[in-house]
């Protein structure tokens, strides 16, 4: 069985930050980690080839230093991993980015299935692995919190909804986007981050995958922010600091007072 993880290196998410001239991600000077939510696909992939005796490969689109990040997946039990990196891909959206993705994953040759996380913690859109299975023309379910059964040519899976679970039977090749209810994602082991140092390093550009110009980057996203604005806090609130039992009083007093005034008592 082999397995594909598509994994994305994000800001951490106290340090997501945006500029507001050209409305993409400012990346340098921030220290990146694998997108928390690709880190349950990972594992489920990795348990997936414990249990059938398959391979995974971990693939991700970014700068050169998302390597890091391709090497901590094959630490947690991938097997192998090729980064996407070019100044082409530079500020591609949603669209462009599936499609990039896609293109490496028909060059990586025939699969069983692709596992990606929910979404991205700094985009949060959640598009770009219906996106990819779009590209490839393959059935996809997204909010999967467990894969039951692998069969011969489909698997049984268990989907989120809001009304509680769908159980689901989907013809491989497919591809699922999982929640972190999935699983419990392992650390990357000693041996593993052996491996992954001695492992050579995969960078694929545009023409590895066939990428078609007019579909990369910047120029070839479609959706494009247009405007940032901050939210304007306009609360005006009163601290009272009592510092003992009689101004402990007088603030009691006083908010009761408040909630009157507001109507709420």
């Amino acid at each position: 069985m082999k397995v594909i993880v598509p994994i994305k290196q994000v800001p951490e998410t106290s340090n997501v930050k945006m500029d507001p001239v050209t409305g993409t991600m400012v990346r340098e000077g921030v220290e990146p980690i694998i997108n928390p939510l690709d880190l349950y696909a990972i594992e489920e992939g990795v348990r997936l080839k414990e249990q059938r005796d398959g391979e995974i490969l971990a693939l991700s689109m970014g700068p050169p230093k998302a390597m890091t990040a391709i090497k901590e997946a094959i630490a947690m039990g991938c097997d192998d991993g090729i980064l996407l990196s070019n100044k082409a891909f530079a500020g591609a959206d949603t669209w462009a980015t599936s499609y990039v993705l896609s293109q490496a994953i028909k060059k990586t040759g025939e699969f069983d299935l692709i596992l990606c996380g929910e979404r991205a913690t700094d985009g949060d859109t959640g598009q770009v692995g219906p996106g990819i299975a779009a590209w490839l023309d393959i059935p996809f379910s997204t909010y999967i919190s467990k894969i039951i059964e692998v069969k011969e040519k489909s698997i049984v899976i268990e989907r989120m909804v809001e009304t509680g679970y769908e159980i689901l039977e989907i013809e491989t090749p497919c591809l699922l986007t999982v929640v972190k209810e999935i699983n419990y994602p392992r650390l990357p082991s000693l041996r593993g981050k052996q491996r992954a140092r001695k492992m050579e390093n995969q960078t694929w550009g545009p023409i590895d995958v066939d990428a078609k110009p007019e579909n990369l980057g910047l120029k070839g996203s479609p959706t494009q922010v247009v405007k940032i604005s901050k939210p304007q806090v306009t609360r005006n609130g009163q601290l009272l600091k009592p510092r003992d039992e009689k101004e402990i009083e007088g603030a009691v007093d006083r908010l009761i007072d408040f909630l009157k005034e507001k109507e709420i008592v």
